[in-house]
């Protein structure tokens, strides 16, 4: 691809990672994994969202390497990940186990980090025996378990049948986004962002979403479309945190809050006021502390999981 797919200079620029490898999932698709961090520090994994990339986490990433071994993969056909074979929720939790088992040692424990669609990821895993494996903790950024397009208020229109269906028809749009202009900023920053997103953080997710191929954006957003993990809720049993923006038109606070109500082991709602959909980067500090105090509580060396009894 031509276009440039992320910044290169600032905080959003993404680090080099200290080693990088491929996992392979249940169907042979080949994922991009990064590693930062020393080994044998605290392990935190990093899944991203819709027509994102590794480079979404990058304020995390710089924040958290120092203390700790952060990884952050590509979800297929994002990135440097090929798209696969196909796009539905299994594949997703399919590849999250294949990156737990690449980059983790039998029975090591990690806190798992998802975004939008990486949070969708989790939330899909959750039932398997992979991730109980190696999964001690979730946070989920603004995400959601179902009725994405009828409560997305991308549109500025009533909600009703009329909405829904236009809703699904941009989102679902084939239509390249072409290069990153001031215009493709200002509808970017409506649809995904809070109003006071600086120049710099619109830049930033530009660069990463519009450098989504077309077909890949267009497939996920029909799996997307069809979302129902509301079943997949009673399986997520690890203590999980939930952060969402109160002006996120793409999933409103109104999924946050469901999910908290939702979850078995809800540790947590953060209601950001005045952010949007891209959280990470809209507020890094408060993920990046949501993320650092999870590791803290959960992949201590003291901690003991609730059902464990003390001799």
């Amino acid at each position: 691809m031509s276009r440039l797919t992320h910044v290169t200079a600032g905080p959003y620029a993404p680090p080099a990672a200290r080693r990088e490898l491929v996992a392979t999932s249940a169907d042979g698709s080949r994922l991009h994994v990064e590693v930062h961090g020393e080994d044998g520090a605290p392990a935190v994994v990093l899944a991203h969202g819709w027509t994102c990339s590794t480079a979404f986490w990058a304020a995390q990433i710089r924040a958290l390497a120092p203390g700790h071994r952060v990884i952050a993969y590509d979800q297929r056909g994002h990135g440097r990940s090929p798209a696969g074979s196909g796009c539905t929720t299994t594949a997703l939790a399919d590849d999250l186990v294949a990156v737990l088992g690449a980059t983790l040692a039998p029975g090591e424990k990690a806190v798992v980090v998802g975004h939008s669609m990486g949070g969708m990821t989790v939330m899909a895993a959750a039932a398997r025996p992979e991730f109980a494996e190696h999964v001690v903790a979730a946070l989920l950024c603004s995400t959601g378990s179902g009725r994405l397009v009828a409560e997305a208020r991308v549109l500025p229109w009533r909600a009703g049948r009329a909405r829904t269906r236009a809703t699904g028809a941009v989102l679902g749009a084939r239509v390249p986004l072409g290069p990153v202009t001031p215009v493709a900023r200002k509808v970017l920053k409506y649809a995904t962002m809070g109003p006071g997103s600086a120049p710099d953080k619109v830049e930033a997710c530009a660069r990463i979403v519009h450098a989504c191929p077309t077909r890949v954006r267009h497939a996920w957003s029909q799996v997307l479309a069809g979302l129902d993990l509301d079943a997949k809720l009673a399986a997520l049993t690890v203590p999980t945190a939930v952060i969402g923006g109160k002006s996120d038109r793409l999933t409103p606070i109104v999924h946050a809050r469901g999910l908290a109500a939702a979850l078995p082991n809800c540790v947590g709602l953060t209601e950001l006021t005045g952010m949007g959909h891209m959280t990470p980067i809209e507020a890094p500090e408060a993920v990046t502390a949501a993320v650092r105090e999870l590791a803290e509580l959960y992949l201590s060396p003291h901690h003991r999981p609730a059902k464990e009894k003390t001799p």
